[in-house]
């Protein structure tokens, strides 16, 4: 951190701030948490803020019998027992200051973002300074890769590419000896191939068929599953890291029938969701190629855009994607104009997938995904392959 300091510091001159104030009660702000590298076995149970200047040195403003809880990092110690004292020491800390950064996301457009509850945000206010959203602020230390990272997520799309692949084999396998098997038994076959690949997964993986791909958050259980049959439309939606510490997701979805060909009406929704897709990791390109910045609520429209002018637009009921790292949906920005209106920048370094889908309730959804990473020169690949037809089961 000490390390740090100044980058953080030229990076608040960057966005014009002089100052940006964490804050935490009971680890309610998890992402001041992780920024601040504070220990998971630290005892927090009292407020604490921790002020960064963009110039001079920072200060630690913690309960006297948690006075310890900032240790490891630099800065000055001010002490408080009463909430008179806090609300005194913050005039004197903010003194002077006039725009700072808090975890703060105006009319709470980025929830994920949002973590400073309204009541210290009163306090703050009354100190006489203007709060700005510290989101942008925080995905270039929490949610920028290193190069140890970006390995793992690579093995972990290979370790998914290849599970995919053998579980449309061992259902055609099965199909054509007349074994019966349901939705659970693909999901057991998945969790056990990802296992034996030394990963790990955040949930069971989905396998869902016919109508019970059109709910995309559809997952079967041991009692409730159905059977599949020849001619059946097939959504696997799968994600897994490698168990080692600081290993990061990586997240794929594909569909399928078991016949030799999909229905015409299957195609044909199947090509709108490509297209969307498509079109969405075009705009992601053609802006890192120019140089010039994309906010993962463009992305989502731009995707978004296809699929409504297609005449489905009712039928695309979730954000285009979301951003990976050490947990399958991250803290970085998401690609998202529905949900929420995630107007933060996508950065190089980072990673989020792009999943698209059209769910028509009583038939079928489609739902593509894959992940996209933007290495630090603002090269972008496609990670977890690429559909680019629905997979046929039976030749």
């Amino acid at each position: 951190m000490a390390f740090a300091l100044k980058d953080i510091q030229k990076t608040l001159e960057h966005y014009l701030l002089d100052g940006w104030l964490l804050y935490d009660f009971r680890r309610c702000n998890d992402l001041a948490c992780q920024f601040l590298q504070i220990p998971m076995h630290q005892l927090l149970t009292r407020r604490f803020f921790y002020w960064i200047p963009r110039k001079g040195v920072p200060v630690k403003l913690v309960h006297a019998i948690e006075d310890s809880a900032l240790n490891h990092l630099p800065g000055s110690v001010q002490r408080y027992r009463t909430w008179q004292e806090i609300e005194a020491y913050l005039k004197e800390i903010l003194k002077g200051s006039k725009r700072i950064a808090m975890e703060y996301s105006p009319r709470n457009a980025i929830p994920y973002a949002s973590k400073v509850d309204a009541g210290t945000m009163d306090v703050v206010r009354d100190c006489g300074v203007e709060v700005v959203s510290s989101a942008d602020l925080l995905q270039q230390y929490i949610n920028v890769w290193d190069a140890d990272q970006l390995k793992t997520h690579l093995f972990a799309a290979d370790v998914l590419c290849r599970t995919v692949d053998d579980v449309w084999a061992w259902i055609a396998q099965n199909l054509q000896i007349k074994n019966a098997i349901t939705e659970y038994d693909v999901q057991q076959f998945i969790l056990q191939s990802l296992e034996r690949e030394g990963c790990v997964t955040s949930d069971a993986p989905i396998c869902a068929v016919n109508e019970n791909s059109a709910n995309p958050h559809y997952s079967p259980d041991k009692n409730h599953s159905k059977v599949i049959k020849m001619g059946d439309f097939i959504l696997i939606d799968l994600w897994c890291k490698q168990q080692s510490p600081g290993s990061v997701y990586a997240d794929i979805t594909r569909v399928g029938v078991a016949a030799s060909a999909p229905t015409e009406y299957q195609k044909a929704i199947f090509d709108i969701v490509k297209a969307a897709r498509d079109k969405a990791t075009g705009l992601v390109r053609d802006r890192f190629s120019q140089g010039e910045p994309v906010r993962g609520c463009e992305v989502d429209q731009c995707c978004r855009n296809v699929i409504q002018e297609a005449g489905y637009g009712d039928y695309f009921i979730h954000r285009t994607g979301h951003n990976i790292g050490e947990n399958d949906h991250g803290s970085g920005a998401h690609i998202d104009n529905l949900e929420t209106r995630d107007t933060r920048l996508l950065l190089p370094g980072t990673c989020f997938s792009i999943e698209p889908g059209i769910y028509l309730p009583g038939k079928f959804g489609v739902r593509l995904e894959y992940d996209v990473y933007v290495h630090l020169d603002g090269e972008v690949n496609v990670t977890g392959g690429i559909q680019n037809a629905i997979t046929c089961l039976i030749s």
